[in-house]
């Protein structure tokens, strides 16, 4: 089906978050929002009873069409699917408070949305904000949603984190690691990875070609090897090897200027050598707008860049801008898989796309 643009109307798969957080409410918001329901046909994986809370909180009115975890997905609904687990009552958890019931309900919501991807039945994945340390309590080898996604659908190929903001992307080469290995980690074949990463997720959601702008690792990009020789001997060669393979790449720059000047148009991304060299800019550019997506796998994920604000759960405060991006951004970047795809969306159930992932049925909570 396509949509009134003329593209291939998607099917992504929205996973409600932690719900002692703002994840309920903002699940709410964005279905309420014409924007997200015109730009893909959504298929809302939680519990009835949160969503219902967090329309409360953030007073708004759903609109979605109700279905049984067993019952056949309905193909291109006219709005949007709700499959309602059972596995969470509210009044059961403490707003603002880190919970294992509140990492399962999350945790299974993400599986849930995995699998609906992983079958076909959905073309992408988003979902609202979850709590490291709940889902580590719910689980207690969960690192982080790249590890937990791979193992999940069983993907053994490279995935990275990038994060998006008003068309500018942020790719980085090492993630969640002490600041003190990042320099003993740095290879030229790892930079190179991250840049055919970068160039092929960007690619993916509609530049051609990307270009993207490397960071030096050292103050002032080393000062020719005063400062550290990192540049000269790992990242220099990285760029020229990724230039060679035909990816439209320049550097290593400063850190500090390399984001003025993208931000001036010289490129449409930056591929940072560690996790807070570009967190820090981009949060500054945009801490309420930007959007995490989780590029490598066979289906674009993507959530919102902020947590989940215990602090101000259930005040209504939430706003949706990151949420709706993400939504967006993984409903242009499935409209692409779609249009490519030669496979009809198969009509599945919620149950059978879990039992293809060997998921256990969600236990139902009183």
């Amino acid at each position: 089906m396509a949509s009134g643009s003329g593209r291939t109307k998607p099917t992504v798969a929205l996973a409600m978050g932690d719900p002692a957080g703002i994840s309920p409410e903002l699940t709410a918001r964005l279905l309420a929002l014409e924007e997200v329901r015109a730009a893909a046909h959504l298929i809302v994986v939680g519990d009835r009873r949160v969503l219902d809370e967090g329309a409360c909180i953030a007073k708004v009115a759903l609109d979605v069409e109700p279905v049984a975890a067993e019952e056949p997905l309905p193909a291109a609904p006219a709005r949007p699917l709700f499959v309602d687990l059972g596995h969470l009552d509210p009044a059961s958890i403490a707003r603002g408070k880190i919970s294992p019931s509140g990492g399962r309900f999350a945790k299974e919501n993400f599986l849930s949305a995995l699998a609906l991807a992983k079958t076909g039945a959905a073309h992408a994945v988003a979902f609202t904000p979850f709590n490291k340390g709940a889902m580590r309590l719910a689980q207690p080898d969960y690192d982080d949603e790249i590890s937990f996604t791979a193992k999940a659908i069983g993907f053994a190929g490279e995935a990275r984190e990038f994060n998006v903001l008003d068309g500018l992307w942020n790719a980085r080469v090492t993630s969640h690691v002490p600041l003190s290995a990042v320099a003993g980690l740095l290879s030229a074949p790892l930079i190179v990875k991250g840049l055919e990463l970068t160039h092929a997720a960007m690619s993916a959601a509609g530049f051609s070609p990307p270009r993207i702008g490397v960071a030096a690792l050292n103050p002032h990009a080393g000062d020719n090897g005063n400062f550290g020789r990192e540049e000269i001997d790992i990242i220099e060669p990285a760029v020229r090897e990724a230039k060679a393979r035909g990816i439209a790449c320049d550097g290593p720059y400063p850190a500090d200027t390399v984001f003025v000047r993208a931000r001036a148009g010289q490129f449409d991304g930056v591929l940072t050598m560690f996790h807070d060299q570009g967190q820090i800019a981009m949060k500054l550019i945009g801490f309420e707008a930007g959007v995490t997506l989780l590029g490598g796998f066979p289906m674009p994920i993507a959530t919102p860049a902020h947590g989940t604000a215990y602090d101000i759960a259930g005040r209504g405060l939430a706003t949706v801008g990151a949420s709706r991006n993400a939504v967006l951004l993984a409903a242009r970047m499935g409209a692409e898989m779609a249009a490519r795809s030669v496979q009809p969306v198969p009509r599945t159930s919620l149950a059978d796309a879990r039992r293809a992932l060997d998921l256990e049925p969600v236990p139902k909570a009183a």
